[in-house]
Formats: structure tokens, C-alpha cells, sequence
């Protein structure tokens, strides 16, 4: 062939390679953009090795150009061109890679960091911190397979078995033969009793990994059995209901459940029967009467199942049937209700029993207590034969819960501190194990059933009548920093859900500001910047209660009131205070004295927001003597400004002062307040005493000299 055929031939086989090269950056730039972690992963290490392999080969490539241009000097200008190019777009991709390889560094030790921290909260048994360390980890790094399983370990500790299927599933997306997902996967598909998944996920490990078999051998097996005891229950139980068992009598029934020696299936399927047999009172007296209470006395066997520290799946049954049964036959029935409690093994397991962490027995149990909890008498007789030192902090725990345990344990709580010997046992454990419980309850709102945590919230803000009680929380700074979290997750967030959890806690902080201490005025700044950014909500009830807290927390700080001064407090007040109810206009001129008492910068914007006092004037008109009289202190402080007792003349201030002050007013703090602000009154603008002499007003003036003195 001769030089110009060559020519052309190599041109085509250039442009070949160009359009090669270019599908192959082009699949590369898909696979970096790509949001399946596993995909990302494998393009950007494409795409290191190619920009490695570009580096070994780039003086090589060079010498094969010049040798080209000697070859070939009419195809030189489109190869140099196209190599400009392919060099110009692997430039760019090489700086982007980098860039990525960089963040991709620093976001690894940020997530190793967290990984370590739900690492260390997991040995702890701290599963909700844990759980939102890995969560945050994965923030910052989403194909990182250790995380996901990690998280759904801790998943199965809180009884998340769906949530711990769907990390599996990133795991194995991560890294598709990742054993420790399989494991994790099996277990929350048996705990769902999803027996064939369960038995697939450990197949698979020994796929993978032969060598296993010793160990996941036996995993199978114990799938196998628990499907079995399954399958051989639902026939057992077809067997008793053939024999026409339950048409027998209450007595007989229970005759019957005495028998020893018998399978635990052979007795629940008994107390089953027993319990359809139990209709209306009339079988509630024929089980009492029949010694019904003595199931557990008088058989060791149901009792031995019942107690059983780690129960069994026959076991966990028969409890349930057990729990389903105490619930028929107490249900309205008092003195059903005082015998039951009064069994020593029943009373002894109820704790323990909430404490289980098997949810089918914590639902039924937790129904049982609320057959107590919603009246006066059940609430006597569990606080007469229970010791309930514990209760609050059980009962707390089941906020972590997703399902009916949440609201059911909350309704339990609300119903308990109506008695008073409740909130004095509920000191004993408060400090050391229901507080760290509760402020970690708060920093993890994202994670918990927020409708419950809101009126677990309420719960606490309740027990804070009780005065030992209101003062611990007050002095413990982690529960101070977890409300202001809760309040900042709040403002970032603001959805329905974190609303009422917001409000709860603005109701708890109030309860709290009776009390005074070196804690609470350590967050006195921060907590009083927190309810100035509240005072833009959309919701009234919301700024109302952070106006209330503001005017709890101020006395407490005169830093915070030169804070929310700066912040425009003044103005913010006079606004609410025009369209506010009684309330909001209770918080709000309180939150003005404290202000004006103490600032000479508020007693002016008050003077320069509330233009001729025409606010204040109308709440000096009040019929709540608590809104005159902090509207009557407001009005005397702000008098020291220049022209401001000018701005009164044409108003009848003067008249309605002296009828607070004349005793009108049943406070006598209300008569001191008007007779103090009559005085500075007419002191800043003598022209006021004209019109106290045409109310014969001058005695009350007098009178109140000593008050303005005494200021």
C-alpha cells in the first residue's frame, strides 16, 4: 500500500481508539454519578487505576506521537487534536477524581470516628445513641458496608427486625458477600417468624463460605425447629378444639389445666379456652370462686413457664395466654383485680415482664396495668402492692417503641401521677436512672415515636409538682442541654411532629423556672436566645409558652436581659401585647418589668414602640390585678425617660392610677405599683398635679411617697 493509504488507515484507527476512549470516560462519569453506592465505588476506582495507568505511559505515548509526525505529517494535526482533547477531558476528570479522592478521605475518618462512638454505645447498651452515631456516619459516607451492618445489630436490640432487613440489603449492596449481613438478616427474618427468608440467609453463608458449616449448621436447624413447634401448636390446638373441649364448664376447665405431667402446648391451649369461656361477670365470679388465681400456685409447670427468665417460644405463648386471660376476668371487676394482685408470682413477674423485651408479652402486659391505671381504686391497689421505684424508668423505655407499646406505657404514666405516693417513690431512681434515660430520650427525638416522647414529656412536666423532685431536675445540666437540643432540632426541622414535642418541653422548662440555681442561670443566655428565635413561630401556642419562659428565665440573668434587649425584645412584646390573650399578655408585660427594671436601653424602646403608652394604658385597665400591677411597674420605670410623662397629659392615666392605688385593687403589690407610678407621675411632669387636685387625689399621693422612696 502506499503512503497515503497508510495515512488513511492509521487516521481511522485513531479515531477508532478516540471514540473508544471516549465511551469509556463517558461509562465512567455515569458510574461516579451513579447513586447505588456499589456502582460509585467501582467507577472511582476505574477511574485511580486509568489515571495511574496515564501517568506510567504519558512519556511513552509522547515518543509514539513524534514518531507518528515523522511518519505521517498530514494525519499529525488530527491526532494532535484529538489527543488535545481526550488529554484536555482527562484533565478535568483526573482533577475531579482527585478532589473526590480527597473528600472521600476526610469523610472516612469522620465516619470511622462515629463508627467508633455507636461502637461504643452499643457495648453500653446505649442502642439509640448507637443507632444515631451510625446513622450520622453513614451521612457522611453511604457505601460504607461496617455501618450498615453495625446498624442493624443495633436494629435488633430494639426489636427493629424490618429496619435491620433493609441495612442488610445496603450491606449486601456494599459488598455482596458480606456474611455478617446474612447472619443479621436471618435473625431479624426468624424473629419474624419469616422461617423460609431466615433459612435462605444462612444458606447463603455457607455458599460463600463452606467452611462455616459448623457454625451456621446449626443456625438452620434451630429455623427448622421453632417452624416446627410452630406447625405442631396449630395442630395441637385443633385437636383440643375437636374433642368439643370448649363447651365445658368454667370449673372443668380449670379441673382440666390441673393435670400434671402435660405438654406447655396442652396447657395453653387450655388457658385459651378458658379465657373464650370468660364472657361477662357471672364467669368472672365462677373463676374466682373456682380458684381460678391458682393457675400458677398449683402448677408447677405453667408456673416454671411463666417465671422463666429467658422463655422459649412455647413459653413467650403460654405468658401471653396467661396475660390474655388475667385481662378477661379482671376487666371491671375490683375484686378480681385486688386477688390477681395479691398473688405473689404475678406480682413479682409484672416488672419483669415490661422489662422482658419480648413485645407480645410487654403489649400484653402493658394492657393488664391499664386495667389498673385508668381508675382510682386499680391506681390504690398497684401502688399499695407494687413497688413502683422502677416503673417510671421502664415504662419510659418503651418511647423507643414504633408500635401501640409507646402510647399504652405513656397512658400508664399520665394515669400514675395522679397518685401522690407514685411521684415519692419515682425520687428514689430519679437521679440515677430515669433522668439519663429521659435526656437521652430528647437528644434522640429523630429516632424515637415523637407522639409519645411529646406526652412523656408532659408526664415529667406533671411530676414536677412534686417540689424534691422539680428540684433535682432543675440541677441537672445533660437534661438542660437536651431540651436547648431538642429546641434547635426544632427551628432547623419545625414538622408537626417536633411541634408537640416542643411544646411539651416549653411547658416542663416553665415548670422547672420555679426553681432558682447556679444551673439554671448558667443557660439563662441560651435558653432566653433560643425563645426570642420561638417568637417567629407560626404557631400562637408556641410563642406564648416561649414569652412565658422568658419571663421565668430572665430574673435569673441580667446578661440574658441585655441579650434579648439587643435582640429587640421590647418591640416583640409591645406587638404581642396589642393582639395577645390574657396569657400571652400576662407573660408579656411581666417580661417588659423585668426588662425596664434593670435597662435603661428597654425603658426607651419601650417609650419609642408604645406611642403615647396607649398599651399600657389599656392594660392598666385589666381585670387581671397580675397584668396591672407589672403594667403599672412598666409604666413607673419608663417615666425617668425625658418626655415620656409629657406624652400623658391628654390621657387619664392620672384617674386610673389613683383607682388602683386608692384601693380598689385586692394586691396590695398592685396599690404600691399605681401609687408609685403616680408619684413619679407627677414628679417628671408637675402639670399632672392639676388634675390629681381635681380628683381630690392629693392624700393618695402622699401616701405614696414612701414607696418612692423606698425605689
Amino acid at each position: 500500500p502506499g503512503p497515503a493509504m497508510l495515512a488513511d488507515q492509521e487516521q481511522e484507527r485513531d479515531f477508532q481508539r478516540f471514540l473508544r476512549r471516549l465511551d469509556e470516560i463517558s461509562s465512567l462519569v455515569q458510574g461516579l454519578n451513579s447513586p447505588d453506592p456499589a456502582v460509585k465505588e467501582k467507577a472511582i476506582a476505574e477511574t485511580e487505576e486509568r489515571l495511574r495507568d496515564q501517568e506510567t505511559c504519558k512519556e511513552e505515548e509522547s515518543k509514539t506521537m513524534v514518531n507518528r509526525t515523522v511518519i505521517n505529517a498530514r494525519a499529525s494535526d488530527t491526532a494532535n487534536a484529538e489527543t488535545a482533547n481526550i488529554e484536555g477531558f482527562l484533565a478535568v476528570l483526573e482533577k475531579d477524581a482527585k478532589e473526590r479522592a480527597k473528600r472521600r478521605k476526610r469523610n472516612e475518618r469522620l465516619a470511622n470516628a462515629l463508627k467508633e462512638k455507636g461502637n461504643d454505645a452499643f457495648r453500653k447498651g446505649d442502642y439509640g445513641t448507637a443507632i444515631q452515631r451510625y446513622t450520622e456516619g453513614l451521612e457522611k459516607l453511604k457505601d460504607k458496608q461496617e455501618l450498615y451492618t453495625n446498624r442493624a445489630q443495633a436494629y435488633l436490640k430494639v426489636h427493629e427486625y424490618e429496619k435491620a432487613i433493609g441495612d442488610c440489603e445496603w450491606a449486601l449492596k456494599c459488598n455482596e458477600k458480606c456474611i455478617k449481613a446474612y447472619f443479621l438478616m436471618g435473625k431479624a427474618h426468624r424473629a419474624l417468624k419469616h422461617y423460609s427468608e431466615s433459612r435462605q440467609c444462612y444458606e447463603k453463608i455457607l455458599q460463600i463460605d463452606p467452611q462455616k458449616e459448623s457454625l451456621f449448621k446449626d443456625c438452620i436447624n434451630e429455623v427448622n425447629l421453632e417452624e416446627k413447634r410452630m406447625k405442631d401448636e396449630e395442630t395441637a390446638m385443633k385437636e383440643v378444639r375437636s374433642g368439643n373441649v370448649a363447651a365445658l364448664s368454667i370449673k372443668e376447665l380449670l379441673q382440666k389445666l390441673e393435670r400434671p405431667d402435660q405438654s406447655i402446648l396442652y396447657y395453653t391451649g387450655g388457658i385459651r379456652l378458658l379465657t373464650g369461656a370468660v364472657k361477662h361477670c357471672t364467669e368472672q365470679t365462677l373463676f374466682r370462686t373456682n380458684n381460678g388465681f391458682s393457675i400458677l400456685k398449683d402448677n408447677e409447670a405453667v408456673r416454671r413457664a411463666f417465671c422463666a427468665e429467658r422463655k422459649n417460644t412455647a413459653e413467650v405463648d403460654l405468658s401471653v395466654s396467661l396475660l390474655f386471660l388475667w385481662q378477661a376476668v379482671c376487666t371491671g371487676n375490683e375484686e378480681n383485680q385486688r386477688l390477681l394482685l395479691t398473688q405473689p408470682d404475678v406480682n413479682a413477674q409484672l416488672p419483669k415482664l415490661l422489662s422482658s423485651g419480648v413485645p407480645e408479652i410487654q403489649k400484653e402486659t402493658l394492657a393488664l396495668i391499664s386495667l389498673y391505671s385508668e381508675n382510682e381504686n386499680g391506681r390504690r391497689l398497684l401502688v399499695r402492692h407494687q413497688d413502683l421505684t422502677k416503673w417510671l424508668q421502664i415504662l419510659m423505655t418503651f418511647v423507643s417503641s414504633t408500635d401501640a407499646r409507646a402510647s399504652s406505657a405513656v397512658n400508664i404514666l399520665s394515669d400514675l401521677t395522679e397518685e401522690e405516693r407514685f411521684k415519692t417513690q419515682c425520687r428514689v431512681m430519679l437521679s440515677t436512672g430515669v433522668l439519663p434515660l429521659f435526656t437521652q430520650l430528647l437528644t434522640s427525638a429523630k429516632l424515637v415515636n415523637q407522639a409519645a416522647l411529646a406526652r412523656c414529656i408532659g408526664v415529667m412536666g406533671n411530676l414536677c409538682a412534686d417540689v424534691a423532685i422539680r428540684m433535682q431536675m432543675a440541677e441537672c445540666k445533660e437534661c438542660w442541654q437536651a431540651c436547648l437540643k431538642l429546641v434547635d432540632e426544632y427551628l432547623a426541622v419545625s414538622t408537626p411532629e417536633y411541634q408537640a414535642c416542643l411544646f411539651a418541653v416549653l411547658g416542663l422548662i416553665m415548670n422547672l423556672l420555679l426553681e432558682s440555681n447556679v444551673t439554671i442561670q448558667y443557660f439563662a443566655v441560651d435558653l432566653s436566645g433560643r425563645c426570642m428565635s420561638l417568637l417567629g413561630d407560626k404557631d400562637g401556642r408556641i410563642v406564648t409558652r416561649a414569652i412565658g419562659v422568658l419571663s421565668r428565665i430572665l430574673p435569673a440573668s441580667s446578661s440574658a436581659i441585655e441579650e434579648v434587649v439587643k435582640g429587640g425584645v421590647v418591640k416583640k412584646m409591645i406587638k404581642f401585647l396589642k393582639a395577645g390573650g390574657q396569657i400571652t399578655s400576662n407573660y408579656g408585660i411581666k417580661t417588659l418589668s423585668i426588662c425596664t427594671r434593670s435597662s435603661r436601653q428597654a425603658q426607651e424602646d419601650l417609650v419609642k414602640s408604645d406611642k403615647r403608652f396607649s398599651v399600657l394604658l389599656k392594660l392598666l385597665d385589666s381585670e387581671n390585678e397580675m397584668i396591672v400591677g407589672n403594667a403599672a411597674f412598666c409604666l413607673a420605670q419608663c417615666l425617668v425617660v425625658p418626655g415620656a410623662a409629657t406624652a400623658l397629659l391628654d390621657s387619664d392615666v392620672v384617674m386610673i392610677l389613683l383607682k388602683h392605688a386608692g384601693g380598689d385593687a385586692t394586691r396590695t403589690s398592685v396599690q404600691q405599683n399605681a401609687a408609685i407610678a403616680l408619684g413619679k407621675l407627677c414628679v417628671a411632669e408637675p402639670r399632672h398635679l392639676f388634675q390629681l387636685r381635681k380628683l381630690n387625689g392629693l392624700a393618695i399621693l402622699n401616701s405614696s411617697m414612701k414607696y418612692i422612696q423606698s425605689t
